[in-house]
């Protein structure tokens, strides 16, 4: 679990050429490299949804990362925050 300093919930939609990319996989890579946790998953619309928790500065650097490696396939990022919960653990693929 991450620290007390959890200072937020983002809940991204990224949306483009997103799926059959490798964007999940990608997506978990980068991750490893932020103190966060979370989740991506592709979604019904042929988006990605991704919710992720950590430190506000951890967090915007995580997004700013997908975004640069997956830079020709995603035209558009949602993103809404909300407060963190604290109960994720690690970071992974879901469905």
């Amino acid at each position: 679990m991450l620290s007390d300093m959890l200072s937020s919930r983002y809940d991204i939609r990224f949306s483009g050429r997103v799926q059959g990319v490798n964007f999940r996989w990608t997506t978990c890579r980068v991750a490893q490299k932020f103190s966060v946790a979370g989740w991506v998953r592709n979604e019904s619309d042929g988006s990605v949804r991704c919710v992720v928790e950590g430190e506000q500065a951890e967090l915007d650097s995580f997004v700013e990362s997908v975004q640069r490696a997956m830079a020709g396939c995603v035209t558009d990022t949602v993103i809404k925050t909300t407060a963190p919960t604290g109960t994720m653990e690690g970071f992974g693929i879901r469905g």
